[in-house]
């Protein structure tokens, strides 16, 4: 992917389409980050977590009393302790959007969280006891102090298993273990199948996994003693969500709780929900009158925080005698863990992606999420896209091999084309309406991929036969992302009296270049230099309205609302200028923070001496409100529908079919994300989830056994790349502009983690085709590698 200082777009100033250099890293590569963990506040208490040892039981006593008397130890809390607050609902991710629900009518069930379990616990890793002492180390002892009695009740991990008759409810106050279901039909589904010349039908699994970011959560809060108001640091994507969380469990208005999302290492999704440890924190700052840090380790990272991607799809494809398909038949079941937390978020990006790129005229999708005594299951970088993707491009190969056609011409043969743009799905989209896809030209980025691939390259080498039992595949996979998420993002710029401007978004950053990117933005909408532009992100102070950076939206949100605050604003400037150098406002231009005359000889002012100044003697003043001596403006973006993303990804494989491993020989990736406002971010963001995505495709898996206990909980046995795993990228990129706003962008953050796991399925199953290996699931582990070659051959 080239680095396009040219620019592929500009503005004003051309910042957009540059590759400016992050502003950020200079201060957290020389090790000036402010994490939660090193916000430092005299007199806080340090917090630790007692967590159910068993997947299922109910709580039959509980004694804190050894723990109390133990050395530094402030409070020790059960349930009991904590009962009378609310228990925990993540209401806006589990809100179903009006249209979705009178067009589709789901189910979708609440479960509440107690804070603490009082009753009976539901997962390994259930928060039971928090203590409060003067360090970690001594609220750790503590812990070692409390004694439980636990009775244990039979344990659900098989989310089919769980769905049958005689399975244990999880909870008792549901009839069943489903906590949603939802299902859309399109055409006629069964009379395209009877009529089809051919049909293929496959169990494909999505595993489990765990987006394990290098900085865990962690949360600290305290108390202003003058004000009264409620401080809290939080590594959360979703600091607005978190103020307004924590003020409705404390019973408190919103504006007495400032939420600031310090540095993130990494969220991945994991940190955009909501958590008990997060309510309870703040509770006990209040609580303790002291202010409280709680961190979490690696280990309760690994089992007590949320886990994604366990999907089952039982699907169908039907095609005519040319290979184009006539239907497609899915029934997804989620494995949602013991706790409903974001609904159909996840459930609904399976159904609404699954088709992708291709063009299907008669659908029947079935979707139905699944308690289970495993860790609750929410959104992960891809968020449900990845799990359909794996399945509908598995299919595709399936399907491929059944007509006797090449994978990529199969595919060919069913894209959308550019000119069938806005192109209508028939179902619809997570927002509730019809689902379009804007724009994109899908038959470009194939053929991208194909000729960086050199097919014909690897089908000489397939036909020299394997070397020393190692053999050439190839796989290609395609993708549709529906970004840029609603309702809405802030974005809110001041013109400070030095001629600086302060930009404040309400997405924070995990990593994602927001002080860089949005400052291109907001330095050519407004007509300033790129370097006097500060953002800050992330603080419910400075934007007391936003929603997070989330679903590949902050770009498109938070960026267009930056560009609409920035073109008001710099038509403010230009009609102060006006009044002060009494030139006409349309007789000025305003470049480099500077407004002159266009007139040769004119005269300029510079944006220090014109912000912040107190009226001059003898000019005249509106007086109607939007001017005066304060220059700044604040735009809610809505955008009003999705930019659809796409991607096509082409992975050549070598296999070794006496040791399993696998080596990536060439992994190409072609994408459309619309206009790019930074091309150096945007190849980090792709090759960050591209990374992620071979992580899942090759190495992570989070296992239960049949008793709910997580077999993987260190990395020890759980297995992240590093950077020697992840090979050299062979990129490229499209420009097709989303007519859906004005900077004519789209979501990227997540687009890279799609494709990985079913493309390199693909290449995988195309090397050892020879040997009738068919790839059902992963993580294409060595061992299970070598499984699929022994099972195929019967040995």
């Amino acid at each position: 992917m080239s680095h396009d200082s040219d620019r592929a777009q500009s503005g004003n100033g051309g910042w957009i389409g540059r590759s400016v250099p992050r502003v950020e890293d200079d201060r957290l590569l020389r090790g000036n980050g402010r994490y939660v963990d090193d916000i430092a506040l005299p007199g806080a208490v340090e917090a630790a977590f007692l967590r159910s040892p068993h997947a299922h039981a109910r709580i039959e006593s509980v004694d804190v009393t050894a723990a109390l008397a133990a050395p530094g130890v402030v409070a020790v809390w059960t349930g009991g302790d904590v009962a009378d607050l609310p228990a925990m609902l993540n209401k806006e991710e589990l809100r179903t959007p009006p249209g979705l629900a009178e067009l589709l009518d789901p189910l979708v069930r609440m479960t509440p969280m107690p804070l603490l379990a009082r009753e009976k616990v539901l997962y390994v890793g259930q928060p039971v006891a928090v203590v409060f002492a003067a360090n970690r180390y001594l609220a750790e002892d503590a812990l070692e102090l409390v004694e439980v009695r636990y009775g244990p009740l039979p344990v659900l991990v098989d989310p089919e298993h769980a769905l049958t008759e005689d399975a244990t409810r999880l909870h008792e106050d549901l009839p069943d273990n489903t906590a949603v279901a939802v299902a859309t039909r399109v055409g006629d589904p069964e009379r395209a199948f009877a009529g089809a010349h051919a049909v293929v039908s496959e169990r494909f699994e999505a595993h489990r996994y765990v987006a394990s970011p290098i900085e865990t959560r962690a949360i600290s809060a305290q108390v202003d003693p003058y004000s009264g108001r409620l401080t809290v640091w939080s590594g959360t994507q979703t600091p607005h969500r978190l103020r307004d969380a924590i003020a409705h469990t404390l019973g408190l208005e919103s504006a007495r709780v400032h939420v600031i999302a310090a540095d993130v290492g990494g969220g991945f999704g994991q940190k955009g929900i909501l958590y008990v440890e997060e309510l309870l924190i703040p509770h006990a700052a209040r609580r303790l009158g002291r202010p409280v840090l709680w961190r979490e380790d690696r280990n309760e990272n690994l089992t007590a925080s949320s886990h994604a991607r366990e999907q089952i799809h039982r699907i169908e494809l039907a095609a005519d005698a040319e290979g184009r398909l006539v239907a497609v038949r899915d029934r997804i079941t989620v494995n949602f863990g013991a706790y409903n937390m974001t609904g159909l978020v996840v459930p609904y990006n399976s159904l609404c992606h699954l088709l992708g790129p291709y063009r299907v005229p008669n659908v029947h999708i079935d979707v139905v999420g699944v308690l289970t005594n495993t860790a609750f299951a929410t959104p992960y970088r891809g968020a449900g896209r990845p799990e359909t993707v794996f399945a509908m491009e598995r299919a595709m190969d399936r399907l491929a091999a059944e007509l006797g056609i090449e994978p990529e011409e199969l595919r060919a043969r069913n894209l959308v084309r550019p000119d069938e743009m806005p192109y209508a799905t028939g179902l619809v989209d997570r927002s509730g309406s019809p689902q379009s896809y804007d724009s994109g030209d899908f038959p470009e980025l194939l053929r991208r991929a194909v000729a960086k691939a050199d097919v014909e390259g690897v089908r000489a080498r397939q036909r020299e036969g394997a070397r020393d039992g190692k053999h050439v595949g190839i796989g290609f996979a395609m993708y549709i992302e529906a970004t840029g998420l609603g309702p809405f993002e802030t974005a809110r710029i001041d013109v400070a009296p030095s001629g600086r401007v302060r930009l404040a978004i309400g997405a924070p950053s995990q990593g994602q270049g927001h002080r860089t990117s949005m400052a291109q933005i907001a330095a050519d909408a407004i007509g300033v230099p790129f370097d006097v532009i500060d953002v800050a992100g992330g603080d419910t102070e400075a934007t007391p309205f936003g929603v997070g950076t989330i679903a590949s939206r902050a770009l498109v949100n938070a960026g267009n609302a930056t560009h609409r605050a920035g073109r008001l604003v710099r038509e403010k400037i230009v009609e102060a200028a006006a009044r002060r150098l009494g030139v006409a406002a349309g007789g000025l231009d305003l470049n480099d923070g500077i407004v002159r005359a266009k007139e040769p000889g004119g005269p300029s002012i510079s944006l220090a001496e014109l912000a912040g100044k107190a009226p001059l003697p003898g000019i005249a003043e509106p007086t109607d409100g939007r001017h005066g001596t304060e220059i700044s403006e604040t735009v809610h973006f809505r955008p009003p529908g999705f930019a659809v993303a796409s991607g096509a990804h082409a992975a050549v494989v070598e296999v070794d079919e006496h040791t399993g491993e696998i080596e990536i020989l060439h992994y190409v990736v072609v994408h459309d994300a619309g206009n790019i406002v930074n091309p150096m971010i945007a190849e980090g963001q792709v090759t960050g989830g591209i990374a992620q995505g071979i992580g899942g495709a090759l190495y992570e898996e989070m296992i239960y056994g049949p008793d709910g206990q997580p077999r993987t909980g260190t990395y020890m046995d759980y297995l992240v790349p590093t950077s020697s795993e992840i090979p050299d990228l062979d990129m490229d990129e499209i420009f097709t502009p989303s007519p859906m706003n004005d900077l004519g962008v789209k979501g990227l953050g997540e687009g890279g983690a799609i494709a990985p796991q079913a493309v390199l399925a693909g290449a995988v199953e195309d090397a050892l085709r020879s040997l009738d290996v068919v790839v059902r699931r992963g993580p294409l582990s060595p061992s299970r590698v070598r499984a699929l070659i022994r099972t195929a051959v019967g040995t």
